[in-house]
């Protein structure tokens, strides 16, 4: 490719980085501007317990995904035990629930006028009371059973891929095979585990759905109250800087000190190694079967009685056209975020240098925004242009010189793009990988070029992670609750929108509805997830 072909792609990345990067140089100009009025009320009456609450979730969920997605990612890939091959993949399906569906179910069934409860007080008696499930605790698990297979995925993962040469060789050393996970396996795995952690993590911090529902006060229901309850969309704004800054922190703390990852020239396992017997049989298939059950079985079947005892009444017009605006946004964003991630693929592969691979890091840093936080800034710098620009030109053209910009599709598909870019950006660029320079080159040669070369050599090679890619983004947007509450144009619900609703007013069971088609569509990748993950040996 000639050096003025190459220069052309230059303006391309430049300006997916600049639109990705808008939101983060608004959260830092929202600070020129201070209304001390409503800090100090914050800091009054909410900012103590909202940091306390917020890292007390930090430290149970980081605690708790370890713990769980390790040992599970241990037992599956490792041990033989009755049920391991169908748990090690059904312990992945609870990447399909949404941490609010999760968490209403939960609510739903354990709070004292639930169903569980109240069949306990019938035969044990009136005076029997299980601890409060809208806790601290209480959005701790439910939070650890949503993000547990961050964790658990890509530590399983590591351990197939340590191969069997290296417990072998600790276990002929005198090391016992609990001796072997802690001072071999373990410090293998850990850039793995803490590339789940971070992700855990990060999602925790940008949860607006689950601890809404429990009426846990964090930094986003914060930004959520500050911007609808004081009509302030500056001190929201800077509220979510300071939630970017915590999730930097936690990002910059887990590539500190995960260090680099260690190669191994071992052969991934065919078969696990230990072969567990008699009560640690039974111990680990029941650890396995328990979890299994309380992230996914549990929560589906009480969403299916609850869609039976009133969900189906609600599928009327309404219905329909909440699933069609769910669709119609979903998939606007999906094609637009996957268009700009096929540019950023293709021009990583056709200009390869510090610049050009510094431009497209920039472009997926959206992932590490919330969507909370995204929400308030692009709608701020929004706002900004409607001011200064949109309603000053409508006027002066004779128009009704109202804001075009704020409060609109545009607004809310720009949050997606930003938000997703870096998940569509993955499955394309592993899939360009894969396609030798050699190829192209070849039809060049024959004459083949521009977009012809695209359409004939590129594209089918690309067709399975440009599907994955739609798919991914798809399903995300669909899921996704806070930049799509806060953002939305007027009438434009969809179906999270709705569970917020419901949920608020206490109506579990008219949110199953819209909260079943959510998991039903969100198996769809996480099937994808599996048949993946069952090309690897184990």
């Amino acid at each position: 490719m000639s050096h003025s072909a190459q220069r052309r792609w230059y303006p391309i990345v430049f300006s997916i980085a600049a639109l990705v990067l808008l939101p983060l140089s608004v959260l830092v100009l929202s600070w020129h501007s201070v209304d001390g009025e409503i800090w100090r009320h914050l800091w009054d009456t909410q900012m103590p317990r909202l940091l306390g609450n917020t890292l007390a979730l930090l430290l149970g969920v980081g605690t708790g995904v370890t713990l769980l997605g390790v040992s599970l990612a241990w037992l599956t890939s490792l041990c033989e035990f009755p049920g391991r091959r169908w748990l090690d993949w059904a312990l992945m399906l609870p990447f399909a629930i949404p941490a609010y569906v999760l968490a209403f179910v939960f609510v739903g069934l354990l709070d004292f006028s639930g169903p569980l409860q109240s069949l306990l007080r019938e035969w044990f008696g009136s005076g029997l009371r299980l601890p409060r499930v809208r806790s601290t605790g209480g959005v701790i698990l439910v939070l650890v059973l949503v993000f547990y297979p961050y964790v658990y995925l890509l530590a399983r993962s590591a351990f197939l891929a340590q191969g069997k040469g290296l417990m072998e060789a600790a276990r002929a050393l005198g090391q016992s095979p609990w001796q072997a996970f802690w001072r071999v396996a373990l410090p293998m795995a850990r850039p793995a585990i803490g590339a789940g952690l971070a992700l855990a993590m990060m999602e925790t911090l940008a949860d607006f759905g689950a601890v809404s529902v429990f009426n846990y006060d964090t930094f986003t229901t914060a930004i959520y109250k500050t911007w609808y309850g004081f009509y302030s969309l500056s001190s929201a704004t800077q509220l979510a800087s300071l939630l970017l800054l915590a999730v930097m922190l936690v990002v910059y703390g887990e590539r500190r000190a995960r260090g680099m990852p260690r190669p191994s020239s071992e052969r991934p396992r065919g078969r696990a190694l230990y072969r567990l017997h008699g009560f640690k049989a039974a111990a680990a298939s029941a650890w396995c079967v328990l979890v299994f059950l309380c992230a996914f079985v549990i929560p589906v079947l009480q969403l299916l009685a609850w869609f039976w005892q009133r969900g189906r009444f609600d599928l009327d017009e309404r219905y329909v056209a909440l699933i069609l605006h769910t669709l119609w946004l979903g998939g606007c964003a999906a094609l637009l975020t996957v268009a700009c991630a096929m540019l950023l693929a293709f021009a990583r592969r056709l200009v390869p240098g510090r610049t050009m691979g510094t431009a497209v890091g920039l472009a997926n840093l959206g992932y590490a925004l919330p969507g909370s936080v995204l929400a308030v800034s692009i709608m701020l710098a929004f706002s900004y242009l409607d001011r200064e620009l949109v309603i000053p030109l409508s006027t002066w053209l004779g128009g009704a010189g109202k804001p075009l910009l704020l409060g609109s599709l545009t607004a809310l598909l720009l949050a997606y793009l930003v938000r997703f870019l870096a998940v569509a950006f993955g499955p394309l660029e592993s899939s360009l990988a894969r396609v030798r320079p050699s190829l192209p080159e070849a039809a060049r040669s024959l004459g083949v070029g521009g977009s012809q070369l695209f359409q004939r050599i590129y594209l089918p090679l690309l067709l399975p992670g440009t599907l994955s890619a739609v798919l991914l983004v798809f399903v995300d947007v669909l899921k996704e609750m806070p930049a799509t509450l806060l953002m939305r144009p007027f009438g434009w619900d969809t179906l999270a929108v709705r569970i917020f609703e419901m949920t608020s007013e206490g109506e579990w069971a008219r949110a199953a509805l819209p909260a079943l088609t959510l998991v039903l569509v969100g198996l769809l990748p996480v099937i994808g997830l599996i048949r993946r993950s069952a090309r690897q040996p184990g």
